[in-house]
């Protein structure tokens, strides 16, 4: 599917997502998408800093004897509704609401308020030994005013679809960094001037001191102009900033806005999968567990099987530490572990208000596993993440965690592990004959199968590698989900009712196996296989 389609679709969802909130909220709902490029603007009515606060839009002015008329949005405050028909109560005169989109409004208020674009030349990624770009990228740095300096990095981190921005502090430099499909790679280098500016500045943002001898979090939001559209997305970036022996070094991650980016037909998950997953969250309880290390995407699965369960008949709760994705229709809850407060104290509480599905940022202790599994097996969905690289292991650690533990036997339904690897450009990798080494260990991983997944030709087994170009510099683009599901099966809740004594890894995925399971590795290697991957990105990953 084409992006201009996907991008259709998810207007289309965001659109009827609308009407059903206008229809439980008791308001009319208002298609713009046929106006929104060319209807009339109203600008005498409300200032630019009431449009922006207010979340509205003047539609008809109206008289003593006709409504005056405004758009407004899911996220418009009620206090400013009501000030709007004091305003014109006065004059005995009503007003009429209806309801728009997020995106109708946003596409609306770049007409009311153009943003204010300075060019530079966009940052291209070096491939190694590649000193040109490189020092191109820095003299190009050098030339951005300092005030603009902040928005312009990460403006051009999103541009090439970055997950993470570095600034480390060397003994002669400052470097940055950005991280793209999972690998790092230098863009360019400040002098000390132009970092004591840039730290500033993300301090001043986000809440941080620039002289302070302990690691802080921080964040900030800011709206980016999307690739090769006028349209704009507003990016959740958090901070991590940390002293080091030359200076504060900062990783800044970037986490997309865009709703119906969280979505299960975008993440790549085989049908078998998608399925079993399908099947475990139409329960109205029980328990998901999501596995895998920093930057593996499980919290943007999580969000996406959130955001799939999101409708107007169920109370969708969630715990994080912190909020990464802003989702509409949902109630979300911070716990700062910083200070004291604990996952499971704030699980306990948020039970009294009566959700249907709630999710765990993580399980981190004994005490919130518990609390998870009893709230699962007393009519919630939970969602959660655990700290663990497969999903045997996952069991195995909940285990030594929580002991022989039958409540949790009848609790848990799902463990997920995933891994993300960078995908192959198709229109530049090139195929190439497996040598008899790397097809034996193929043959060895793939043996063992379970029925019902198709096999490849392991006679003459092809692989591909990346081949560079101007467009993709390293032969890769974007990422491939590698993911191996576990569906508890009666066989494998007997080791977490200790009627199995020897309770290991290597036990446990046997099991799993023999029901069906298609591990991580085995995972991987079909999907090198496919010609979507290559073997080195998953040995890297698994």
């Amino acid at each position: 599917m084409n992006e201009l389609k996907i991008a259709e679709r998810r207007r289309e969802d965001e659109e009827k997502a609308t009407e059903k909130r206008a229809s439980i909220l008791g308001f009319t709902y208002l298609d713009l998408r046929p106006y929104e490029d060319n209807m009339p603007l109203i600008k005498d009515v409300l200032t630019l800093d009431e449009l922006y606060s207010l979340k509205m839009i003047p539609l008809i002015i109206g008289d003593d004897l006709h409504p005056h008329k405004f758009a407004i949005t899911s996220s418009s405050p009620e206090s400013g509704l009501r000030k709007i028909r004091e305003r014109y109560a006065e004059h005995s005169q009503k007003v009429e609401y209806f309801m728009i989109s997020i995106p109708a409004y946003k596409k609306i208020m770049l007409r009311f308020d153009p943003p204010k674009v300075v060019k530079y030349d966009d940052i291209k990624i070096a491939s190694a030994g590649d000193s040109a770009t490189f020092d191109k990228v820095t003299k190009t740095l050098d030339t951005v005013p300092i005030d603009d300096m902040l928005n312009f990095i990460i403006d051009q981190a999103d541009l090439l679809g970055a997950s993470d921005i570095h600034i480390e502090n060397q003994r002669k430099n400052i470097r940055i960094r950005f991280r793209v499909d999972g690998a790092l790679h230098p863009v360019a280098k400040l002098s000390r001037e132009k970092y004591r500016v840039l730290i500033a500045a993300i301090a001043s943002k986000s809440g941080l001191s620039t002289v302070s001898t302990k690691s802080q979090s921080g964040h900030i939001q800011k709206d980016v102009k999307k690739k090769d559209s006028d349209s704009y997305h507003s990016l959740n970036i958090r901070i991590e900033m940390v002293p080091t022996l030359y200076g504060q070094d900062v990783v800044m991650r970037l986490f997309n806005f865009d709703q119906s980016l969280l979505n299960l037909d975008l993440l790549g998950i085989p049908k078998k999968q998608r399925k079993e997953i399908e099947e475990v969250i139409s329960h109205p309880h029980g328990m998901v567990l999501m596995v895998g290390p920093t930057g593996s995407g499980k919290s943007t699965t999580l969000y996406s099987i959130i955001n799939a369960l999101n409708s107007s008949d169920r109370k969708i709760l969630t715990l994080e530490d912190p909020i990464e994705f802003n989702i509409d229709g949902i109630s979300q809850i911070p716990v700062n572990t910083v200070k004291g407060s604990q996952f499971a104290d704030a699980l306990r509480s948020v039970l009294r208000l009566d959700p249907d599905v709630v999710m765990v940022g993580e399980i981190r202790d004994a005490d919130t596993a518990k609390t998870a599994i009893q709230a699962s097996i007393t009519g919630h969905l939970v969602l959660s993440s655990f700290h663990a690289n497969t999903t045997s292991t996952a069991f195995a650690r909940m285990v030594d965690l929580i002991g022989i533990n039958p409540i949790f036997s009848s609790a848990i339904r799902l463990v997920i592990a995933q891994r993300l690897v960078r995908r192959l450009a198709d229109d530049t990798k090139e195929a190439y004959r497996a040598d008899e080494a790397t097809a034996n260990w193929i043959r060895e991983v793939l043996k063992d199968l379970p029925e019902g997944i198709e096999k490849p030709d392991l006679e003459n087994i092809t692989l591909y590698r990346p081949v560079a170009s101007e467009e993709h510099p390293f032969g890769y683009t974007g990422r491939v989900v590698i993911i191996e599901m576990m569906v508890v099966t009666e066989e494998i809740s007997k080791f977490l009712r200790g009627d199995v004594k020897d309770v290991n890894s290597e036990t446990i995925e046997d099991v799993a196996k023999n029901a069906g399971m298609v591990t991580l590795l085995q995972a991987g290697v079909l999907a090198a296989l496919r010609g979507e991957t290559t073997l080195e990105e998953i040995n890297h990953v698994i």
